[in-house]
């Protein structure tokens, strides 16, 4: 009886003994896996990087949010095509093609465009601009004044000098998200991206030392 009792105790002793090991594997092994389930639930979708240097301004909302003239759309097209799906631009698009620019523009690589909305078309006198879009030699110098051979997102427009494809150079300047072009022409949507520039809607017509 006393050696029942005895086995007994050591059985019982032993369950007691072993519980907690049999506990901590239990709750190691359903913690490691709630854990690894946790983190897959709560981990964030990993988003595609941002580009480096997003849309800015206040015109940027004037900009149509579906279809070729929207951010999505212009990026799809090369420069030239994608200007003439905004209609902001038609002013500008239409110089483009009397200066015989079109295939120019939409063929060059990496290139920046500072594009003049049609507000800023209407700055200029009617006469002399129509006398401007009716010669194109003095068009064509204007227009490649807006242009220059390498891209130049937001944070390059600081404070720079970059020569054009006029030949004749042009200056940024500013901060945060207001930047000027040669002091004057205020940057309204920036980074506009297509496929082939980079470009930057302003608010007035540049024009190249004489």
């Amino acid at each position: 009886m006393n050696a029942s009792r005895i086995r007994r105790s050591v059985v019982a002793v032993t369950a007691v003994a072993l519980l907690p090991m049999g506990i901590s594997a239990c709750s190691s092994d359903d913690g490691g896996s709630d854990k690894a389930s946790d983190s897959k639930k709560s981990a964030p979708k990993q988003s595609k990087p941002e580009a480096a240097s997003a849309e800015f301004g206040p015109a940027c909302k004037a900009v149509p949010k579906t279809g070729k003239g929207s951010f999505q759309g212009m990026a799809q097209d090369p420069v030239a095509t994608a200007a003439s799906n905004n209609p902001e631009l038609s002013t500008l698009v239409s110089a483009v093609k009397k200066a015989g620019l079109v295939d120019t523009l939409n063929s060059s690589k990496d290139i920046t465009v500072f594009a003049p909305t049609n507000a800023a078309f209407d700055k200029i006198p009617k006469a002399d601009l129509e006398k401007v879009l009716s010669d194109k030699k003095t068009l064509t110098k204007i227009l490649t004044y807006h242009v220059v051979g390498k891209p130049l997102p937001k944070e390059k427009l600081a404070d720079g000098s970059y020569p054009t494809l006029e030949k004749d150079e042009l200056t940024t300047s500013g901060s945060g998200d207001s930047y000027k072009v040669n002091d004057k022409a205020a940057v309204g949507c920036g980074n506009v991206e297509t496929s082939n520039a980079t470009v930057h809607i302003i608010d007035s017509v540049l024009m190249p030392p004489k």
